[in-house]
């Protein structure tokens, strides 16, 4: 019976939901001198699948501008994963979905925005690690 009660945290599936990159200007913007602008937006969201599962999604936009403002690329992932939750306390699973699956599936998508970068001609965008906890934190102090 105290099987039964243990929490569960596992991940059952992880894949990349959404991928677009686009490179408005090319071939003439691979010609171009100068450090491009680089912009970085990071989005979460998570959503109940069924009892005890939840998919959560990290979406990372990159977009890189030279000094004219003229867009050199624009790189989108939506990387996500299923979770399963169970028999964890109800404020413990938002701290869950909105933390730890954000913290696993981040990396994830930091590769999948270096390679499609790479392929599409440019030098790797490196991205640094992201505080999810802080985020969650301003979230919850934004609602208060």
């Amino acid at each position: 019976m105290s099987e039964e009660l243990q929490p569960v945290f596992s991940i059952e599936k992880l894949y990349v939901k959404d991928l677009s990159l686009e490179v408005p200007h090319a071939p003439t913007i691979f010609l171009e001198q100068g450090e491009p602008e680089v912009d970085m937006r990071v989005s979460t969201e998570s959503e109940k699948l069924e009892e005890g599962f939840h998919e959560v999604t990290v979406t990372v936009t990159v977009t890189a501008k030279l000094g004219d403002e003229r867009v050199m690329f624009l790189n989108e992932v939506s990387q996500s994963g299923i979770f399963r939750l169970e028999n964890i306390p109800d404020e413990d699973v938002q701290l869950l979905l909105a933390v730890a699956c954000p913290n696993i599936l981040f990396p994830y998508a930091r590769e999948a925005v270096s390679t499609t970068i790479t392929r599409a001609g440019f030098p790797p965008v490196l991205l640094a690690p992201i505080n999810f906890e802080a985020m969650y934190q301003q979230a919850q102090e934004g609602n208060a």
